[in-house]
């Protein structure tokens, strides 16, 4: 079955609740105005059930079906990202130094179009939990609403999220079982040692050098602590430190970011970091501190579940649209967190050509929304036969 003729009914209107989203995007758990916005539409809808100020401004909702069965969970991000927006669109963002760059208004659309359907419907035996969540980009907002127990206090068994994919086919699929996307993790090295003229660097305990040091002795962990194919990415992105030209600054500052999929690698690179910061700072005769920050965990499809979409997809989009085998990625995600708590799936969906995620020239492509909402609505339509 292609997309739900219910739903390609519905493109334009949802194509003007995507760009409403996106003219008024807002960061991480701070989504009022967005929140508001979606229960508005569930409320016309008339979803049975809108439980709001989950995670601060997450919400579920609750669709019932024609007899009773079990819950399956969809769930969208909301959240923007602190980005100044140059798309040039008419819609474009009226938050100065925040925009929507990475399609999560797109995401909320599709499921709230899934969810008109659905309501509309109710051809399924069970329930629906839509999951509208916060502070994916920075926060977690996922892990946060399991942890505050939707999974029970909802009974959901299952739970399935779609992410759009610029420069891949628009409207094809792609996903994999297993590991689809890597665990994230930040480092923050703070190096005090003693300022100075830089005319007079012996007077000095210089934390610039000590920076240099750490950060090419932090690169050898990749190249000469584990085993090749094993996946990890370490990148250093921040260094800051000193003033001026002729000054030797007191402290300095690293930061950046690793992504493993196996815990022993990521135990691994920890443990490494954190001999070569304690052994780095005597060398240079300078105190220098490690701040290791463990964040989300790998995001991992269940393998049945990832089946079962790939199959939904096909319907949705056509046999020879959907990967299955689809190699996974270092990028990170908090729906990570759900897929730790219930078997589920998470896939991409091609948005064709345009800008990449998370650049300030990134629109959302509306076309496929129809697409995202008709495999959503197929999910449970699929899960739960009446």
């Amino acid at each position: 079955m292609p997309v739900l003729n219910r739903i390609a009914g519905l493109s334009e209107e949802m194509a003007t609740w995507r760009q409403h989203l996106h003219q008024h995007p807002e960061l991480g758990f701070d989504l009022h105005e967005t929140a508001d916005f979606v229960a508005a539409r569930l409320r016309e809808f008339g979803v049975d059930e809108i439980h709001t100020g989950i995670a601060t401004t997450g919400i579920v909702a609750i669709i019932n079906g024609q007899k009773d069965g079990p819950t399956v969970g969809l769930r969208a991000d909301m959240d923007a990202l602190p980005i100044v927006e140059e798309t040039g669109a008419d819609y474009a963002s009226v938050n100065d130094g925040v925009m929507h760059a990475c399609g999560h208004d797109g995401h909320t659309t599709m499921l709230l179009g899934a969810a008109k359907y659905l309501s509309e419907t109710r051809n399924f035996a069970g329930r629906v939990a839509l999951i509208f969540q916060p502070a994916e980009e920075n926060g977690g907002g996922g892990g946060v609403m399991v942890e505050e127990g939707i999974m029970d206090r909802f009974d959901i068994e299952q739970v399935y999220a779609l992410h759009n994919a610029p420069g891949f086919a628009e409207g094809h699929f792609f996903t994999t079982p297993g590991p689809i996307m890597a665990a994230v993790d930040t480092f923050h090295i703070h190096i005090k040692g003693v300022g100075g003229h830089g005319a007079m660097p012996h007077d000095s305990r210089d934390p610039v050098v000590a920076a240099v040091g750490i950060v090419q002795a932090i690169q050898t962990i990749s190249s000469r602590n584990h085993y090749a194919l094993d996946d990890l990415v370490i990148s250093v992105t921040q260094i800051h430190t000193g003033s001026a030209e002729n000054i030797i600054p007191e402290t300095a500052y690293i930061n950046g970011t690793v992504r493993t999929f196996d815990p022993e690698v990521q135990k691994m690179v920890m443990a490494r970091m954190q001999e070569i910061v304690s052994g780095m700072g005597p060398a240079y005769g300078v105190t220098a501190d490690l701040n290791y920050e463990v964040w989300y965990p790998a995001t991992v499809n269940d393998a049945d579940k990832t089946a079962f979409a790939a199959t939904v997809a096909r319907n949705v989009a056509g046999a020879d649209n959907v990967v299955d085998d689809y190699p996974r990625e270092m990028g990170a995600e908090d729906f990570s967190y759900m897929l730790n708590a219930r078997p589920g799936a998470y896939l991409f969906l091609g948005a064709g050509p345009g800008a990449g995620l998370h650049q300030p020239g990134f629109n959302f492509n509306d076309r496929i929304a129809p697409v995202g909402a008709s495999f959503f609505a197929r999910v449970v339509e699929t899960a739960l036969p009446l």
